[in-house]
């Protein structure tokens, strides 16, 4: 786990006990306002290493109260704690693809489905997992495609959620610092492994 991430920001790292499961709704947010360092004096790095321990602790807060029989990730960053998940659980893994983005670029004000649900979801008990909760908007629609095929349930998991958004069923952990994954620290540009441009005021 990366303490010293955590220690900055003044955020408890998530533990078994961390993990917590919530009902409800959100609230509105500026969609064009990236989930990045946007607060440069509350930031949260994490490693690979405390990401591997959220998906862990995520996986079993889940299974304490619910058997998935198979999971579907949200597209892009959702598919790799959904991927890493559904492994520990033993369970199918789908993606379906729901984003305001086109490539690396904002391209609409409220996110879109990109790629329909899964059939493979009818009748059955699904987890749909996203790497943060923050307005919702992108968990609502994946809830609603989903539903649409027929589930017999599904309920939603993230590793991160903020204090005053959406409320999935399961997080790893709440916090509102500005988040840097582990697969957004370094980039390929030109052939070449880089420091994303996007953090180029933070490692000043």
């Amino acid at each position: 786990m990366d303490r010293m991430a955590a220690d900055r920001v003044g955020e408890p790292l998530a533990s078994d006990q961390d993990v917590t499961h919530t009902s409800g709704g959100g609230m509105s947010f500026n969609p064009f306002q990236p989930d990045g360092l946007e607060n440069l004096d509350n930031v949260m790095e994490i490693s690979w290493e405390m990401f591997g321990e959220l998906c862990r602790a995520l996986a079993v807060r889940v299974v304490e109260d619910y058997e998935p029989e198979v999971i579907v990730g949200i597209a892009r960053a959702g598919v790799i704690p959904g991927a890493v998940i559904a492994s520990m659980l033993r369970v199918d893994f789908y993606s379906m693809k729901i984003s305001r983005r086109d490539g690396a670029e904002v391209v609409r004000q409220r996110p879109a489905i990109l790629s329909a649900a899964p059939q493979a979801v009818r009748g059955k008990r699904v987890l749909l997992v996203d790497e943060v909760a923050t307005s919702g908007d992108t968990l609502r629609l994946g809830l609603a495609a989903i539903r649409d095929v027929g589930p017999s349930d599904v309920r939603t998991a993230v590793c991160f959620s903020r204090p005053r958004g959406f409320k999935p069923d399961y997080r790893a952990l709440e916090t509102d610092a500005s988040l840097v994954y582990p697969w957004d620290r370094m980039v390929i540009r030109d052939g070449r492994l880089v420091s994303n441009p996007r953090f180029g005021l933070w490692d000043e």
